[in-house]
């Protein structure tokens, strides 16, 4: 029995061997089939994971692109606007400028419009002072005229009766001389005086030359034309004494009429007859003439007033021809009508003279005072 077990446990177990020996080789493939399924399986989740993923990463950037070009389309926009608002702010700036200017104009408008009427009324204002002035001037130049007149009457009045004074002395003195040594005695003055006046003149003409230098750097026109004429006539007249060296002392009645006239300077008294007073009168009158020129130059030369400065009146010699009387005596009363002479036409007035036939003379009364002469009779 144990047997039979023993057998029947060697067929189980023989049967079991043979029966497990052809179905372990089919087991084993479709584990590998199944390994291979799962594989592609994997595999094809993995790819449809990749393509999921690239999908989703595809979409995420068309997203992004999407939100990029949105943005950039907003950001144009935004730009756009802001451009738009900023012209509308320039174009409302540009109109408030505008309006501006415009208001500025209107106001400058305004402004020059009252400025040319006030100019306007101030031009009238200046004409009709300037017609005010003029008539004024008008006025004053014929009152100066009529002075003029009434001084020309009472000067040519005093000369007549001076000239009718003087025949009487002359007709009373017909008969009375100097002695010859008298005569002599003026003569031999008059000769020395006339040889010291010729040097002094040949020295004067080399100052001349310096001054006119001077005028000329100075451009001082209208005071250099003056001074050239003025040398002019003093080469003139030391031209025509020169032609005196014969001159006929016993024809002229200087040197026999005796003295009729006495006249003070620098607190000494002196002796002349009528034609040395005559002289002296001429000196006076010739200053007073070049001196207005003098001073009418320099007031067109814009100079400031100062008649010491002119050479006319360092000079002094013009019209003096060596005679008569002593040249200091002839300078000191041309000096004296020529600065009164010089205010008066550096001033353009007629205070101390007056003007006739182109000829400029001092008054009769000015005259007087200057000259002073006393009567010896």
């Amino acid at each position: 029995m144990k047997l039979n077990i023993l057998n029947r446990m060697m067929v189980a177990i023989v049967v079991s061997a043979v029966m497990l020996v052809p179905v372990s080789v089919p087991t084993n493939a479709q584990q590998q089939s199944r390994q291979d399924q799962e594989q592609q399986q994997n595999q094809k989740q993995k790819n449809q994971k990749q393509q999921q993923e690239a999908k989703q990463k595809k979409q995420k950037q068309q997203q992004e692109a999407k939100q990029r070009q949105a943005q950039k389309q907003q950001e144009a926009k935004q730009k756009k606007q802001k451009q738009q608002q900023e012209a509308k702010q320039r174009q409302a700036q540009q109109k408030q400028e505008a309006k501006q200017r415009q208001a500025q104009q209107q106001q400058q408008r305004q402004q020059n419009a009252q400025k040319q009427k006030q100019e306007a009324k101030q031009r009238q204002a200046q004409q009709q002072q300037q017609r005010q002035n003029a008539q004024k001037q008008q006025q004053e130049a014929k009152q100066r005229q009529a002075q003029q007149q009434q001084q020309q009457r009472a000067q040519q009045q005093q000369q007549r009766q001076e000239q009718a004074r003087q025949a009487q002395i002359q007709r009373s003195r017909q008969q009375q001389r100097l002695s010859q040594q008298q005569q002599r005695q003026r003569i031999d003055q008059q000769q020395q005086r006339t040889a010291q006046y010729r040097a002094h003149l040949d020295q004067q003409q080399r100052i001349a030359q310096q001054r006119s230098a001077q005028l000329q750097q100075q451009r001082r026109l209208a005071q250099y034309r003056f001074q050239q004429r003025y040398l002019q006539r003093l080469r003139q007249q030391q031209l025509s004494i020169q032609n005196t060296r014969n001159y006929n002392y016993s024809r002229d009645p200087y040197f026999y009429t005796p003295s009729s006239y006495r006249y003070s300077r620098d607190g000494r008294y002196y002796e002349t007859n009528q034609y040395g007073a005559n002289l002296l009168r001429q000196a006076v009158n010739n200053g007073y003439e070049e001196g207005f020129r003098a001073g009418q130059a320099d007031r067109q030369d814009r100079w400031a007033s100062n008649y010491r400065d002119s050479y006319a009146y360092q000079d002094a010699n013009y019209g003096y021809s060596g005679y008569y009387v002593d040249r200091d005596d002839y300078n000191h009363y041309f000096r004296e009508g020529f600065r009164r002479g010089y205010e008066d036409g550096y001033n353009s007035r007629h205070q101390y003279g007056s003007y006739s036939r182109g000829k400029y003379s001092i008054l009769g009364t000015v005259l007087s005072v200057i000259l002073n002469l006393e009567s010896l009779q």
